[in-house]
């Protein structure tokens, strides 16, 4: 097996990529420390419910939720042993998650790491489903998914998604609804483990004091050779409007929860461009509605808001959206002066100060370099990033390179106002008031 080595020279770091011969992608982070740490990944989440295959004569569509449910299943074994438990024997721990758009597995470890690897190729690879376990877990999921709406961010979250989105399937929820995990299946899990947790489709991140000869030795003991494979997934046409504007729900909560979200319409490009949109949103973001511009310091003067106030850009490629969440007495009033800040810097009524954007990409730029101090944090990064077709080692380099014409332009360009919701988790004491 033959890995190529890419390097950042202004950084000092390097990684290894390279293609086994059971088809899976596999990229090694050195790193001189002393945790290790292993991502399994597939390009397979919640988003992912109607698609066809080379064998399929048209698209097919499946129950929301059987990614997250997958992930469940995948870590019972057929002779009844504990996954969790060879892990912890190894001095290992282990888990992992689903997401819109991919689900991983992971470990970590300080000691045996090839042994932890060899456990975490081979019990991903051996699916094991009868519809008694499968049943079983029904009830386990259904448990976590009514957790899920008595937890304000929870609902907060999928809320604002349904409100900002009309068709995109982001819409549906990671762990789908209690409604429709009762059509799961094991066949239909089978088929969409089939299907989706081909070699072809996946990758291995390993970030930690590991060396590439080692991990192919592994991978050549425990992977066999994937037929080739085809996926297309059906996408949604998602129209420039929102769907709600504003959705409210009560809680026990003592004041109400605010998440404000405003969608992205621009997906033109991937590798560098990819990264350069999210920057420049994170630059727009710092400068706007940071702990240190003039709509901050106003709101918080006038108990708005208070220091749970907070923003961040979400991309992948296929939805995106900046959002700004906290807590209010008026969250209408903080949704209606956001709006009002952002159309003021559309219009020119103010300006984006350059020592202000200079500032903006010092901060990014620190967290760019710092992003590369944890093996965690390194593989999950560059995970996120090669999903979407880039380079986490090009983040220096293309921050670098973004313009105050730039931010300006991509103000102009995906700050419509129109596009924005808001999701409110209310006091219920509020409600019985009214």
């Amino acid at each position: 097996m033959n890995f190529t080595k890419y390097t950042n020279e202004l950084l000092g770091e390097s990684y290894f990529k390279g293609i086994h011969e059971s088809g899976l992608e596999v990229v090694v982070i050195p790193k001189n420390q002393m945790t290790a740490y292993a991502l399994f990944a597939t390009r397979y989440g919640s988003m992912d419910n109607t698609f066809k295959t080379d064998k399929d004569g048209d698209y097919i569509t499946v129950p929301d939720g059987i990614a997250h449910f997958l992930e469940h299943k995948l870590f019972e074994n057929d002779d009844g042993t504990d996954t969790f438990s060879r892990f912890a024997g190894l001095g290992a721990s282990a888990n992992a998650y689903t997401s819109n758009e991919m689900t991983a597995y992971l470990f970590s470890a300080t000691e045996n790491y090839y042994e932890s690897l060899e456990v975490l190729l081979d019990f991903v690879t051996h699916p094991y489903f009868t519809e008694k376990t499968v049943e079983k877990e029904m009830g386990i999921i259904e448990q976590e998914l009514r957790m899920y709406e008595d937890n304000p961010y929870r609902w907060m979250y999928q809320a604002l998604q349904k409100a900002l989105y009309v068709k995109n399937p982001v819409r549906i929820p990671v762990g789908g609804t209690v409604e429709s995990i009762h059509d799961i299946t094991a066949e239909i899990l089978y088929d969409c483990y089939n299907t989706f947790y081909n070699l072809n489709n996946m990758v291995l991140i390993l970030c930690g004091d590991l060396t590439c000869n080692k991990v192919a030795e592994v991978m050549d003991k425990t992977l066999s050779k994937s037929r080739d494979s085809f996926i297309e997934k059906k996408a949604a046409r998602e129209p420039r409007r929102v769907n709600e504007e504003q959705v409210e729900k009560c809680f026990p909560v003592s004041r109400p929860m605010f998440s404000i979200g405003l969608k992205e319409t621009d997906f033109n490009g991937d590798g560098d461009l990819y990264i350069k949109r999210e920057f420049e949103h994170s630059i727009i973001s710092e400068i706007l509605f940071g702990k240190s511009s003039d709509f901050y310091t106003k709101l918080y003067s006038d108990g708005l808001i208070n220091q749970k106030f907070g923003t961040g850009y979400y991309a992948s490629k296929s939805f995106a959206h900046f959002i700004a969440s906290g807590e209010s007495d008026d969250p209408r009033e903080v949704f209606r002066l956001m709006k009002e800040e952002i159309n003021l810097f559309r219009k020119g009524e103010k300006n984006i100060d350059e020592a202000d954007f200079e500032r903006a990409k010092k901060v990014l730029y620190a967290a760019s370099v710092q992003a590369w101090n944890s093996t965690s944090d390194i593989a999950e990064t560059f995970l996120d990033y090669y999903f979407a077709g880039a380079d986490m080692l090009r983040l220096p380099e293309v921050l670098s390179s973004i313009t105050l014409d730039d931010v300006k332009a991509r103000l102009e360009k995906s700050y419509d106002t129109t596009l924005m919701s808001m999701a409110v988790a209310m006091p219920e004491r509020t409600k019985n008031a009214e």
